[in-house]
């Protein structure tokens, strides 16, 4: 008698996502573009990508797995940790626009060639690149275990490109440390009206930027000088600026003007802006980005102010001891 045995199924992915355009979350995760590596963490609902800048800002982009036609993470016990591991970000986002790639070098090089505008106030799309056309493409995200690359699948058509991005150990660092029971002013506004704030203020050069928020007015004031001289901006609490608008006591803290730049992307494709204080002086900035579909994603800074002037003069007095 013989005797046959069936075939063995072919194991699953530990994870598999697929989109029907890298455009959304290209556009994401560039937002968060300010380091090399990014900690990557996959959940049921969707995927975390972390940068951290010294633990002085932090970055976080999440992609809800509404963004994706197909999502499957395969965890057989609830207990089992999720996948987590680091990724070359600009290696990552290179891979994704692959098939613009000649669109994106186009507006690089005018970045470059005009930096001023194109770094804040760049609101213009090309209305004839790739994406803006709606060309048809796919693109798979797949990690097969632990260790694994993370695979980007590409398809546009008829031609089908693979990248295999190396995936490092996770070395996740801690949170910056943000208050929500002790904050100090809430203000949700329009993303642009901040962009556009801090256009006014980058001719000046700044390397500091001061924020206030106060019950009296002027409200909330952006100010920062520099080798070109200060410039402020100040915002009423009508709700034709500010749609919401709370605060506690009167706030006042400085940041590297640098670090809230970086912020400038997240700034130009959100709809609105959650600009949060605590009692610290840690400034949050929480940005509601409405993507194709009507889906909502959301995009998550950090920022840890400068030491206030009487902890410098007081370590000054130290040393001069």
């Amino acid at each position: 008698m013989a005797s046959s045995t069936g075939s063995v199924p072919p194991q699953q992915p530990l994870f598999r996502a697929v989109a029907s355009s890298t455009r959304q979350i290209y556009q994401l995760l560039k937002c968060i573009s300010f380091t090399a590596k990014v900690q990557v963490q996959i959940t049921q609902d969707g995927i975390r990508f972390a940068a951290d800048h010294s633990r002085v800002m932090q970055g976080v982009a999440f992609l809800d797995k509404a963004l994706f036609t197909a999502y499957t993470l395969n965890i057989p016990d609830e207990g089992e940790t999720l996948p987590q591991f680091q990724v070359n970000l600009a290696a990552l986002l290179e891979a994704l626009q692959i098939f613009g790639a000649t669109d994106v070098a186009a507006r690089a090089a005018k970045a470059e060639a005009e930096s001023y505008r194109s770094n804040l106030r760049n609101y213009r799309a090309d209305a004839f690149n790739h994406q803006n056309l709606g060309m048809p493409g796919t693109c798979c995200l797949m990690y097969e275990e632990d260790g694994a690359p993370l695979s980007i699948i590409l398809e546009e058509t008829g031609v089908k490109t693979q990248c295999n991005m190396m995936t490092y150990t996770s070395e996740s660092p801690e949170e910056i440390p943000f208050d929500r029971e002790d904050l100090s002013f809430k203000i949700i506004m329009n993303a642009r009206w901040l962009l556009d704030a801090l256009s006014e203020l980058a001719p000046m050069a700044p390397v500091r930027i001061t924020m206030a928020a106060s019950p009296n007015a002027p409200y909330l004031s952006l100010s920062s000088g520099g080798g070109l001289g200060s410039a402020s901006v100040d915002f009423s609490s009508g709700r034709d600026l500010l749609e919401t608008f709370s605060i506690r006591d009167r706030w006042v803290q400085s940041f590297k003007f640098d670090f809230i730049k970086s912020a400038s992307e997240a700034m130009r494709i959100a709809n609105k802006v959650s600009f949060r204080g605590d009692g610290q002086g840690v400034l949050s900035l929480q940005f509601m980005v409405e993507v194709e579909g009507g889906a909502v994603s959301f995009l998550d800074f950090r920022f840890v102010p400068y030491v206030t002037q009487e902890d410098e003069e007081t370590e000054s007095e130290d040393e001069d001891d």
